[in-house]
Formats: C-alpha cells, structure tokens, sequence
C-alpha cells in the first residue's frame, strides 16, 4: 500500500487530535516476521555479512567535501550556503547513513576497523557523532519503540512544543539538534574511550581546516551536516520510517528513486528484519520473499512525507508508538 496525501480517514477532520503516543503491549514487529520469512526463505542468510564498497564510497565523498572545502575558503558567505545546500547537504547526508551501516559492523570483520572507518566518516561533517550513534542505534534496534531507552523517539517536550505547522516546520529543520541532544537528556551515557577517540580527531581535524583553509570551509562542513539532515528531501526518511502515518503501523518501507542517493536506507522494513544485511543488498531481501512486504504501508516520496508532517494536523512528534521495558 503506497501512502498518499488521502490516507488519512475523514473522521479526523472533524475529531480534536489527540497528542499523545501510541501505546503497544506487543513486541516491536521485526523479530517474528525475522523468523517467518526466514523459515521460508533460508537463502536469505547469503545475504548477510560486510560489503567493501563502503569504504570506497565514504573515501570517495571524504575527499570530495575536502576539496570542495578548499575551493570555498574565500567564497562569500551566500555561495557556501547555495553549494552547500545542493552539494554538501546529499554528501554529508550520505556520510551519515555510510555511519549508519558502518555502526552495525557491515564493512568490515573487525569492530574497531569499523569505528575508525566511522570516525574517518566524520572528518567533513563537522562534529563528532559516529561513536556515539552507534551506542544509540544499536538500541533502538534491540529496543525499538520502548520508553525512555529508544530515543529515536521524540521526547515528551517536543510533543508539548512543536503543535502547529510552522512549529513542526522548525522541528524538521531543527532534526540535527535534536537527533544530537536528545539522547543527553533522555538516556545519558557515560562517555566511552572510542568516544573520547572520535571527539579528540574530529576537533583536531576542526582546528586544522580552520588554521589552514580558514573559517568559510569549516562552516561549509556544518552548512551540508545541519542541512543535510534537517529540511532537505534526501533528510525525509527521519520521518518516513517510523512516524505513524497509518495507525498502528510503526515501520515504513520507501521504494522511491531516492534509494539511488540515498544508500537504500528506504527498505526500512527489511533493514530492521535483517539488520545484518548491507545496503547493497537489501533491494535482495524484499525480491526474495515480495509476499511478506508488498502489502505494508509505504512511502514513495520524502517531499510528500514532510509536507504531509508538516501541515497534517493529525501527525506531530507525537506520532510514534511506544511500549514499556519489560521485566525479565
């Protein structure tokens, strides 16, 4: 089922919104569907393991932001924003999800060869996140959609906040800021020795760009991060995966053009059902076993995903579902 702007039954029109999570006493879906399709389909473990073209890409995009960087050093402070909007913005967007592979280990055999490889990720977009999104990620994974440990989740104070649509239009702009502190407040972590690693590279390779190529091509850097995953069509799957835009429904699946640029982060679905899956194969997953995706919900545009967030009432920072930690 392809969503589109008139998914939303008519009864909402006429019924006051209700801003609050939804409330599952079930598990979060993909460990039995995990099960059931791979009872079925068995091949579907040959496509598990690392893929090497990740590296290649994130060395390729590294040294594309760098020289585009220096060629910026002396441009006026409009023409770092244009170029970092159209150009920037796609790569360091790219960047992250290169991390986000990078952090469930699907480059390389070696763990550690995977936290360099991400902290060398890092090096254009200006701040030092990889280590940390790991630690974070892998819970959201483990623990998707359970209080107070998913912070994938918005928080409590951006439901009470961002109620309207120009509200919600500055919270997807604000996205970066929130994906960076909302972990601090919701579930603080005690600052590990990769981490230490990462924010002590990341501010000397700061310094050096700013000494040496000066403060244009260092902005440039956070320019592309903050608008490459905050208002930007390539940024719509923040939104896209795991808002509620059919009720009930927690994960989405987007089968657009985008998956090109965009590293295939779109088979959400069959992401979180084989996260041991690389991205160049997850286009494999939903061809093997078509029967257990193709009547989901999804997504085939992020510019329609933001526009209808944006200015549907019905759909805010409220729109997750949620459920509670359960005692072992």
């Amino acid at each position: 089922t392809v969503l589109t702007a008139t998914t939303p039954t008519s009864n909402k029109i006429s019924t006051p919104v209700v801003r609050d999570f939804t409330w599952s006493e079930t598990d979060e879906p993909h460990a039995t569907r995990r099960k059931l399709i791979l009872n079925k389909h068995p091949e579907i473990a040959q496509l598990f393991g690392t893929e090497i073209k990740t590296f290649y890409v994130v060395l390729c995009y590294v040294l594309v932001q760098l020289t585009v960087a220096y060629c910026l050093r002396e441009s006026s402070w409009l023409y770092i924003w244009l170029i970092g909007y159209i150009i920037g913005a796609p790569i360091n967007h790219g960047l992250f999800l290169l991390v986000h592979d990078i952090s469930h280990n699907l480059v390389f055999s070696q763990p550690a060869a995977n936290k360099l490889l991400g902290i060398f990720a890092n090096f254009v977009a200006g701040l030092p996140t990889a280590i940390s999104f790991q630690r974070y990620h892998m819970e959201h994974h483990q623990y998707q959609g359970v209080d107070c440990v998913d912070v994938d989740i918005p928080s409590g104070w951006e439901v009470r906040t961002f109620t309207n649509t120009f509200l919600k239009l500055i919270w997807v702009m604000l996205q970066p800021f929130m994906y960076a502190f909302r972990p601090v407040f919701i579930r603080p972590k005690k600052t590990s020795q990769w981490e230490f690693i990462n924010i002590i590279v990341q501010m000397t390779v700061d310094v050096l760009v700013l000494y040496f190529w000066g403060g244009r091509s260092l902005a440039y850097f956070f320019v592309s991060t903050f608008t490459g995953t905050g208002l930007h069509p390539v940024a719509g799957h923040f939104i896209a995966e795991h808002y509620e835009f059919v009720k009930g429904t927690e994960t989405y699946s987007y089968y657009g053009t985008m998956n090109l640029v965009n590293f295939n982060v779109g088979y959400h679905n069959e992401h979180h059902d084989f996260p041991k899956v690389p991205w160049t194969r997850l286009p494999e997953v939903y061809r093997i076993a078509p029967e257990f995706y193709e009547n989901l919900p999804s997504h085939n545009s992020y510019i329609d995903v933001i526009y209808r967030y944006v200015t549907d009432p019905s759909i805010g920072p409220f729109s997750r579902v949620k459920r509670r930690l359960r005692k072992e």
